[in-house]
């Protein structure tokens, strides 16, 4: 029996229609049977505030045992300002912290950027290659994906409309699932 591999897909928007939820959402429904992807969204999480490392809210105790209990973590997220969102960066920091206790260490990881406009979320991506690495596992290098045109991806109702767009996470899926199963080993 294949092994199967627990996956937090990590979604950088709090937007009720988000492409990057819709994306997550297509993922999660597209994967391999090896592949069980949970999209993690992040409302409700509180700012970081070192002060409070101590004695952690709630909220951050969930998210960090959370991401604590998957093998991999995929990042889905547009693109804000020329970078990630704001939400997505403290999610980083409230997983990442304290030091030398990132809950992101030694998991594979992936790397999405969306966007309605042609660019695809590429400078979102780009920070996060940038501050990932000693926080984070091995990130996956190649296919890069960058999701852009996705305004008329999606019908009414979430759901993936565009072939082309299935076919090419389908193939980012397959290569990731490679990327986990080495990760593994």
């Amino acid at each position: 029996m294949a092994t199967i591999h627990n996956v937090a897909v990590v979604v950088g928007s709090l937007r009720k229609e988000a492409f990057s939820l819709k994306v997550a959402n297509a993922l999660a429904r597209l994967a391999p049977p090896s592949l069980k992807l949970d999209v993690v969204t992040l409302h409700g999480l509180s700012f970081f505030n070192q002060d409070f490392e101590a004695n952690p809210p709630a909220d951050w105790v969930a998210f960090r045992d959370r991401i604590r209990a998957v093998s991999a973590v995929l990042f889905v997220t547009p693109e804000y300002n020329r970078s990630m969102p704001g939400v997505l960066k403290n999610a980083i920091d409230i997983g990442s912290r304290p030091y030398g206790q990132s809950v992101f260490n030694g998991k594979a990881t992936g790397l999405i950027g969306t966007s309605p406009g042609a660019h695809g979320g590429v400078s979102a991506v780009k920070h996060l290659q940038q501050i990932l690495p000693g926080i984070s596992g091995p990130i996956l290098q190649q296919p890069e994906m960058y999701l852009g045109g996705l305004g008329d991806a999606f019908d009414d109702k979430g759901e993936l409309a565009k072939d082309s767009l299935r076919d090419f996470l389908n193939q980012y899926l397959k290569a990731f699932e490679a990327w986990v199963a080495s990760c593994a080993k």
